[in-house]
């Protein structure tokens, strides 16, 4: 099995793990949406021991994630499950958190008012959301780069770059606590069951 990598995640897992520190600070088991190379995963399970990492993804990433994972010897990490928002059903997890990367902008509109949907009924009271990425604020890009990497990713028939009152608007019972701005004009929403 061999890893796969990408350099986005060794540019951003310090950051991201700085701000999970504190909201996952109470977290007992978090499943990931979308962990594509492992390379989040492992970081993140290595400095958060508290809790229990549960990877997922399509089949087609599982060997790169089994790769890291085993290096990696890390009792908190859990082998992925298949999971690919709209195909298959949600896993069955008890969990109390929920981490997503770089996925919403990929996704199909559909497909990601469906994700906020199904994090929102999935969660208990109390559960968090982290959700990264590039996201427009009020129809308006945060920069000129994100325009041009939105025309990009829409040309290659991905769902695009969502604004952030739009996933407000598709996740009843999610309430979003914070906005954290990142590098590279990304954001970090904070969203918080509160039923």
């Amino acid at each position: 099995m061999s890893k796969n990598f990408a350099p986005a995640c060794e540019r951003n897992k310090a950051p991201i793990l700085e701000q999970l520190q504190v909201h996952f600070a109470n977290a007992t088991q978090v499943l990931e949406i979308g962990s594509g190379t492992g390379q989040h995963a492992i970081h993140f399970a290595k400095h958060l021991p508290h809790l229990k990492w549960h990877t997922s993804d399509s089949a087609v990433n599982h060997a790169s994630i089994h790769a890291y994972l085993r290096d990696a010897k890390l009792n908190n990490l859990v082998a992925p499950c298949e999971f690919i928002v709209g195909v298959n059903d949600w896993p069955k997890l008890d969990v109390d958190a929920v981490f997503t990367a770089n996925t919403t902008h990929i996704m199909q509109v559909h497909e990601a008012q469906l994700m906020m949907a199904l994090v929102a009924s999935h969660l208990p009271k109390g559960g968090v959301f982290c959700q990264y990425g590039p996201m427009k604020i009020a129809g308006d890009y945060t920069g000129l780069s994100d325009e041009e990497f939105d025309r990009h990713i829409l040309a290659q028939g991905f769902g695009g770059i969502r604004d952030i009152e739009q996933l407000q608007q598709w996740a009843p019972g999610l309430i979003l606590r914070e906005r954290i701005a990142m590098p590279a004009n990304n954001f970090l929403l904070v969203w918080r069951v509160e039923k």
